[in-house]
C-alpha cells in the first residue's frame, strides 16, 4: 500500500525529529527516542499537525501497518524502510528547501541588476 500525502508528512515530521533531537548527542552512544503519545503532543503543540490526537494516531498506526515505522517497548522508531522513504522525500523537498533558505539568508534583489518597483492595486 502506497503510502498518501498525510502519511509522508507524518513519516517527514517524524523523521526530522528524530534528525535534529539525536544531532545534540550524535558523538555519543546514545539515540533518541519517543512514544507515540509525547510525538502526537508535540506535533499538536509544535502546529506542524492540523489534525486531532486520534486522527494521528490512526495516522501512526497505517504507517505501522505498512512497516514504516515500528513501535516496541513504547519507542516509535523509523525501519528501513520508513528511513529509505524520508531519505527520498528529503531529496525531494531539498531543492525548494535550498531557495528558501537563500531568500531567507541574503538579499533577494543582490542577485539581480534592475529591480522595478510599482505602485499597488
Amino acid at each position: 500500500m502506497k503510502p498518501t500525502k498525510v502519511q509522508k508528512y507524518i513519516l517527514f515530521t517524524l523523521g526530522s525529529w528524530f534528525e535534529k533531537a539525536n544531532e545534540k548527542i550524535k558523538d555519543k552512544p546514545l539515540e533518541v527516542s519517543i512514544s507515540k503519545k509525547t510525538f502526537i503532543g508535540f506535533a499538536i503543540k509544535a502546529g506542524v499537525a492540523g489534525k486531532q490526537e486520534r486522527a494521528l494516531y490512526r495516522n501512526l498506526e497505517l504507517l505501522e501497518k505498512s512497516k514504516l515505522v515500528s513501535y516496541s517497548n513504547s519507542e516509535l522508531k523509523l525501519t528501513k524502510k520508513g528511513e529509505q522513504l524520508y531519505t527520498k522525500i528529503c531529496q525531494e523537498l531539498n531543492p525548494y528547501l535550498c531557495v528558501l533558505s537563500k531568500l531567507e539568508t541574503e538579499n533577494p534583489i543582490k542577485y539581480c541588476k534592475k529591480v522595478q518597483t510599482i505602485f499597488k492595486d
